[in-house]
């Protein structure tokens, strides 16, 4: 039997002793809910407090949906933004590794979750990060219907935090992609990235450790913008332009979102068997912060299409006579998009991504 304290001995225990503080918990709950609000959209009221996010999906006018669900996080990215100071960004990120992956498989994200772990609740640079999820979430069309916030004091660094989140979204049964008559002879269209997204952070951050390089430093014909602001850069979030073009044209085949593994690793998901992708590595230019960082890391072309998006965060598949069609329709929606290649029967050799000419290499 556990002894019994003296009457008259004061509480010496608390929560907040311990390193949690409830206070600063139910602050930010309230700082955010305006942030949640802001991404209202059909079938949600965005509205948080409650133990669970509730969703309408009948709301939305769906038929004969499939749920698709997909969650990820930002990566060693984090770690530059703690660095950095800079914390208005890894949200979108956040947002964007997640709803990037539901529309290649041409659904609607519908509502996002976030989890926020941290050894000390700072509530403004949390109330930063959140409201990135908010502006990732407005810019995919889908609600923050909800998340967690756990302070843990002794598993991470009082400034440090870590961030999870989780997209669902729906599609019509008949609308999934990849499609089955993807094919050869099929072109591939790219979508430019907005850099290096949220893939490789751990070899960026070594080459700029190894380098003595300071986050605040300019990045050289940055504009003014410093290495830190440059590397932090958002990931795009292709979803509005995509689905605008698959329900505009009924084009599209597939889709590859191409993060950690690059072309090699990510194409291949969506091809069939018997096929391979014959890539032009020299249908566009790489952009200068990956230049930047080849140069400083004496980094080789094979590493970095491995490794990194080299200037491509998406991939479409289109039959030959349709793909101006989609290509227009990609273009009116804000994608920069590049014709980079084909799809070929599988060589002997067994590869299923063929590259001509290193990544990203036109001159």
């Amino acid at each position: 039997m556990a002894p019994t304290p003296p009457k008259d001995r004061p509480n010496r225990y608390t929560y907040a002793e311990a390193g949690v503080d409830i206070d600063a918990g139910n602050e930010l709950v309230r700082a955010i809910g305006p942030l949640a609000a802001s991404t209202r959209r059909t079938g949600s009221d965005a509205a948080l407090g409650g133990f669970g996010g509730l969703f309408d999906l009948a709301a939305c006018g769906f038929k004969d949906p499939v749920l698709v669900a997909a969650n990820d996080g930002v990566g060693t990215k984090l770690r530059v933004a703690i660095d950095a100071n800079i914390h208005d960004t890894v949200g979108i990120d956040l947002v964007a590794m997640s709803v990037n992956d539901l529309v290649v498989q041409g659904a609607e994200p519908l509502f996002f979750l976030d989890y926020y772990a941290t050894g000390k609740l700072h509530v403004d640079v949390a109330r930063e990060v959140i409201a990135g999820i908010a502006e990732g979430c407005r810019q995919a069309g889908c609600a923050l219907i909800g998340g967690e916030t756990a302070e843990m004091p002794g598993m991470y660094a009082k400034d440090d935090y870590d961030l999870a989140g989780f997209a669902v979204g729906a599609v019509e049964r008949d609308g999934v992609l990849p499609r089955g008559d993807v094919a050869e002879g099929d072109v591939l269209l790219g979508l430019a990235s907005s850099g290096f997204h949220s893939n490789g952070f751990s070899l960026v951050r070594r080459v700029v450790e190894d380098n003595r390089i300071s986050y605040s430093a300019p990045f050289p014909g940055g504009g003014g913008a410093s290495i830190g602001e440059v590397l932090l850069t958002p990931t795009r979030i292709y979803v509005k332009s995509v689905l605008k073009a698959i329900r505009e044209t009924g084009a599209i085949k597939a889709l590859a979102h191409i993060t950690g593994g690059g072309f090699v690793e990510n194409i291949p998901r969506v091809l069939p068997d018997g096929l391979a992708a014959e890539i032009d590595g020299t249908s566009w230019a790489m952009p200068p912060v990956f230049r930047w960082l080849m140069d400083l890391g004496g980094i080789d072309d094979t590493e970095m299409g491995r490794t990194f998006n080299c200037g491509i965060g998406m991939i479409v598949v289109v039959r030959e006579d349709q793909s101006l069609e989609v290509a227009d329709a990609l273009a009116e929606a804000g994608e920069t998009v590049m014709r980079i290649g084909r799809l070929r029967k599988q060589g002997a050799d067994g590869a299923r991504v063929v590259v001509n000419g290193a990544l990203g290499s036109k001159r």
